[in-house]
């Protein structure tokens, strides 16, 4: 199979052939169809995740169809459209039975554990547990969307902040995890601003419902927040992850308020200063958010086919893996536009 290979870290990766997968134990084997192009895949690159191993293949948000199944997998069979949140749980622990494999301690993820969708096929573990079905009336370019974004997105402001309508939320980052939430929040009936540096990001912000925008070009982003809101928002998010992006974030909550971060924080430039005294005085909550477990997808979904939820709006561009390989090693100084899938099956 064609897949794109990192041989080593912050070097330009690869497109070629290498040797076709196997289902594992439980698990299956998935022809990709889509598969997103996230900071996530930069970071992996870059070898800021103890994790990966190389030579490897990235990618972790997909969505195809199962191609081979598995010793021990009941579910699926082959030709189900179906994706899968980027943490796959073991399927035994306490936090999977619980419908939290989120933060399975046994967690694998494609991508940064083992191979990812980078490729014309992926295999995936504990199938059972992680797979989730893809309605037909779902794109597989939208499903890709999903895994990681999306639905990160979509917990962090339901299952983590508990957003309401009618209050604020302050989204840091329009790129695709801040479009995500800008839209999810406007589902709620919340009112949203969101941050970001790049004017055209912005203004697809505006056009998924975003009902604020502040370009971060050096204007305080917290003071333009207060005034905005009268004292700041009841939940923010750091989309990006950077230390600056965390601090606006939390900056920018009004007593009482929730900070979600969403947005990766490596230890590679050393860990970041968080501003606590603000955290502690005005007792803010802050929270993290790593995903969303398969269990919880079908209310997602559900939005989804009913158009509540348009993640296909969000994508900016599709892709082939050559172009990919071109585009990974850039993607944390580029400023695309919406989302950006890859179609294994083009060049």
């Amino acid at each position: 199979m064609r897949a794109m290979v990192m041989e080593r870290f912050a070097a330009p990766p690869t497109v070629c052939e290498v040797p076709d997968l196997t289902a594992p134990d439980g698990g299956v084997v998935v022809r990709v169809l889509a598969t997103g192009l996230c900071r996530s895949d930069w970071h992996a690159w870059a070898g800021h995740d103890d994790d990966v191993r190389l030579p490897h293949v990235p990618g972790h948000e997909l969505a195809g169809v199962v191609s081979a199944v598995g010793r021990g997998v009941t579910r699926w069979h082959p030709g189900d459209r179906v994706t899968v949140p980027f943490v796959e749980g073991c399927g035994q622990c306490e936090w999977c039975r619980s419908g939290n494999a989120q933060v399975c301690p046994a967690q694998r993820q494609p991508g940064f554990t083992h191979w990812g969708s980078f490729a014309e096929h992926v295999a995936l573990h504990a199938a059972d547990t992680n797979l989730v079905a893809v309605p037909d009336g779902v794109s597989y370019e939208a499903a890709a969307a999903l895994g990681c974004r999306f639905a990160t997105a979509y917990r962090a402001l339901t299952g983590r902040a508990g957003l309401r309508a009618g209050e604020w939320v302050t989204v840091v980052g329009a790129g695709g995890v801040g479009l995500s939430a800008t839209m999810i929040a406007k589902a709620i009936g919340a009112k949203v601003i969101v941050v970001d540096r790049n004017a055209g990001a912005l203004d697809v912000a505006m056009d998924v419902g975003a009902d604020h925008v502040i370009v971060s070009d050096g204007t305080p982003v917290p003071d333009a927040v207060a005034d905005l809101t009268g004292g700041g928002s009841h939940v923010a998010v750091d989309a990006v992850g950077s230390e600056q992006t965390a601090a606006d974030s939390i900056l920018s909550l009004r007593r009482l308020g929730r900070h979600v971060q969403i947005g990766l924080l490596p230890p590679a430039g050393g860990h970041p200063r968080i501003p606590m005294a603000r955290v502690i005085a005005w007792e803010l909550a802050l929270l993290g958010s790593h995903g969303m477990a398969a269990a919880d997808y079908p209310a997602m979904l559900a939005l989804i086919e009913n158009g509540t939820l348009r993640p296909q709006s969000l994508i900016g561009k599709v892709i082939g893996l050559g172009e990919a390989a071109t585009l990974l090693p850039t993607f944390d100084t580029a400023s695309p536009v919406g989302m950006t899938v890859i179609d294994p099956r083009r060049p």
